[in-house]
């Protein structure tokens, strides 16, 4: 008896929105009608979200794609000899060889799209725990100094080098240590973490286990937004299942060492995603900013050495493991190393993620890769690094993706997450959004974040107005940079103290929006910058 054809259908949020479940179950109907056996596999997106559904069938030459495939699309698929991978206008050959993946150095997302989330075994079968089972043949030292020789740096947006956080909490002393997994991906434009969690659940967990047995720690925490049910479940699945193959517990890979993780679920406040706010949460706290120091990696979770690093920090550590640090210090540019996942999205032609190594310019990635806009008007501007980020017009465009040059102009790359813009966008409108953003999320301990993002609007309101009647604009926009000037320097968190890139990036680079003379600044907004 011929085995059944394997079909996949991606469960991942991104699909299931512009109808996967449908696909799948008309995929399912007709093949039964037919009598044709399948086993469709719900795995996780390949980030090309322009594509989605991107139905893949297994054939003997490699796994063949169609998308975007709507439920309509279904029954001519099928007449087209979709199961044999006929030919059909939604064909699109083998998707690693479509150029949207093509140029991609996949590390992080190697499996996503590739294997069933559900399945440890497929993990496994797919070269998963490789890297963990090297580290346990390692020293808690030579583990550290391991991810240290990779270059690996924080990718929640702050850039700072994971060997040296985890080294602190490796020395520091305490009855016990924890490892927090910080999920709660907030940033406009960004779903890296949640593609992650949701179609390579596994690695996470992997990369968790690593860097507790570095550390010393004994148990962990993935907090994760409520507004992501998808990656609760993907988690929560795959930590069971992790328990049963004996990678958690008392005795990790037969090691002796003990480790074992849950998830938390936030409540979807976006202060939360700063790692001290988060803290709290877990605690049962309200979630809000503690001063610093002492740092989490001294005194976090209930007073205790803790590591917190975002989904993508850890999910970069078992291939780091089970190819060696070279391989990935290798890739980059400067002290960025290795691969970023960015995020395309906005007005975008071809939205979705696309992982490269640092270097890339800003031009490529937006135009090259993305295609330009959705609209097919002219690129005016991009936000990187979400809702705090700076915007960059497209004299900018030949910017390295690199930590440290864009610091160098005034950006941050943040999450990676990476908003366009068409010429129709009018700048003043999204400085305002900013500084209404962070008024929102504010959690309100210090003054210069909760009073300043509030006269903030009030203070772009009253450019807009003095815009519309034509009157002089000078002084408030003078004003307008000393609030960005102290909210900057003054801020206990990110949260205020980044709200200043997205406003003052506008007034600099599209100084006519806000009725601004081109030719001067206003006093106090290069200190602001």
């Amino acid at each position: 008896m011929s085995a059944p054809i394997r079909i996949f259908v991606p469960g991942d949020a991104a699909a299931v929105a512009v109808g996967a479940d449908m696909v799948a179950s008309s995929l399912r109907n007709l093949a039964a009608l037919r009598g044709v056996e399948v086993e469709i596999v719900r795995n996780g997106s390949r980030g090309a979200h322009f594509l989605e559904p991107l139905v893949e069938v297994e054939t003997p030459i490699g796994r063949i794609g169609y998308g975007p495939v709507t439920p309509g699309d279904v029954e001519g698929l099928v007449a087209a000899g979709l199961f044999e991978g006929g030919v059909h206008p939604l064909r699109i050959g083998r998707p690693e060889e479509h150029p949207f993946l093509a140029r991609q150095t996949r590390s992080t997302f190697a499996l996503c799209g590739i294997v069933d989330p559900r399945s440890e075994s497929d993990y496994r079968a797919h070269g998963g725990w490789q890297g963990l089972q090297k580290a346990l043949s390692q020293s808690a030292e030579d583990r550290v100094k391991t991810v240290s020789a990779s270059g690996l740096r924080g990718r929640g947006g702050a850039g700072f080098p994971t060997g040296i956080k985890w080294d602190t909490v490796r020395r520091a002393e305490a009855p016990q240590k924890f490892v927090v997994c910080n999920a709660d991906e907030g940033d406009s434009g960004t779903f890296a973490d949640r593609m992650t969690m949701e179609g390579d659940p596994f690695r996470l967990v992997e990369g968790m286990v690593i860097a507790a047995v570095s550390v010393g720690a004994t148990y962990g925490y993935i907090y994760i937004r409520s507004e992501y049910p998808h990656a609760i479940e993907a988690m929560e699945n795959a930590i069971l299942a992790a328990r049963r193959a004996k990678w958690l517990g008392s005795d990790v890979g037969g090691s002796g060492l003990a480790f074992d993780m849950e998830v938390r679920v936030g409540a979807g406040a976006y202060v939360c995603g700063e790692e001290t706010s988060l803290l709290n949460s877990i605690e049962g706290k309200r979630g809000i900013v503690r001063a610093k120091p002492p740092l989490p990696a001294l005194q976090g979770l209930f007073g205790m050495p803790t590591v917190v690093n975002n989904v993508l920090s850890l999910a970069a550590v078992p291939a780091i493991f089970a190819d060696g640090p070279e391989a990935y210090e290798r890739l980059g540019l400067g002290r960025s190393r290795g691969t970023m996942p960015v995020q395309l999205g906005g007005n975008v032609r071809y939205g979705g993620l696309v992982e490269v190594p640092f270097g890339i310019t800003l031009g490529e990635l937006v135009n090259e890769i993305g295609g330009g806009t959705a609209s097919g008007r002219p690129v005016r501007a991009v936000q990187v690094g979400g809702p705090l980020g700076a915007y960059f017009p497209p004299s900018l465009f030949d910017t390295p993706f690199d930590y440290e040059e864009f610091a160098s102009r005034d950006g941050l790359i943040g999450h990676g997450g990476i908003s366009v813009f068409d010429d129709t966008v009018d700048m003043a409108h999204m400085a305002r959004f900013a500084m209404e953003f962070c008024a929102a999320e504010s959690c309100g301990k210090c003054t210069p974040c909760r009073i300043g993002a509030v006269r903030g609007v009030e203070t772009v309101d009253r450019i807009l107005a003095n815009r519309e009647a034509k009157r002089p604009v000078r002084d408030e926009l003078t004003l307008l940079a000393d609030l960005c000037d102290t909210m900057k320097f003054g801020s206990l968190c990110a949260l205020g103290g980044f709200t200043p890139y997205p406003v003052t990036s506008a007034m600099t680079h599209f100084p006519e929006d806000f009725d601004l003379d081109a030719r001067r600044l206003p006093a106090g907004l290069q200190a602001a910058e």
